[in-house]
């Protein structure tokens, strides 16, 4: 697997976790992904998030979130 397959496997892991832990469906989740950058910053950050916990993660995201709705 390519660099850049493992990548958008991360990304599509965290999807679905999320919309697991959300209670939401996989286009809301990639909707809010896009609206706040997570993907971006999925992708830039690739190399450290993906060696953390799936409980991690999904906190980091949240974390991420939160950070970007409180600067617009």
């Amino acid at each position: 697997m390519t660099e850049s397959e493992k990548k958008l496997v991360f990304v599509s892991f965290c999807i679905e976790e999320y919309k697991t832990l959300h209670g939401m469906d996989g286009r809301s989740v990639a909707d809010l992904f896009e609206k706040y950058g997570v993907t971006d910053y999925l992708l830039e950050h690739y190399a450290i998030l993906h060696s953390f916990s799936r409980e991690a993660i999904l906190n980091d995201i949240d974390h991420f979130m939160n950070v970007r709705s409180n600067e617009a």
